[in-house]
């Protein structure tokens, strides 16, 4: 699960930082004092708390797509369309995995939202983007 969260879904390919972040040294001795003790100021531990909360949350919705793509694989791995999706050198009576079902979808999901416009997911999509063009047209 490692391998496909790292490799498939880049959960942790974040960067998220704060400048009130103090340096941290490798070569801390047990006897120096914490960096993190040193930050008095109010604003400067919620911005850093709230890098700490970004970073949590990018790695969070990132397992849950992990999840979603591995409930698609058992669902859907059966169906005619997935079978002719990928090339496989070697052919599996299982489930697909998770990295076949998200190059799957990569190559597919516009034209899946197109078939079935009544989604909820695609009219929450189509309404973000009627949204957001006529914010750029103002």
């Amino acid at each position: 699960m490692f391998r496909e969260l790292h490799q498939v879904v880049f959960a942790f390919t974040y960067h998220f930082w704060s400048k009130y972040m103090p340096k941290l040294k490798r070569t801390r001795k047990k006897n120096d004092p914490d960096p993190i003790n040193s930050i008095t100021e109010k604003k400067e531990r919620e911005r850093i708390w709230l890098t700490l909360r970004a970073t949590e949350m990018y790695v969070f919705c990132c397992c849950v797509a992990m999840g979603l793509l591995q409930m698609i694989s058992l669902r859907f791995s059966n169906t005619v369309e997935m079978k002719k999706c990928r090339y496989q050198r070697t052919y599996t009576a299982g489930p697909w995995s998770e990295s076949s079902v998200a190059d799957y979808l990569r190559k597919n999901i516009f034209r899946i939202m197109a078939k079935h416009p009544n989604l909820a997911i695609t009219r929450l999509i189509a309404k973000h983007q009627i949204d957001d063009f006529e914010l750029d047209s103002a």
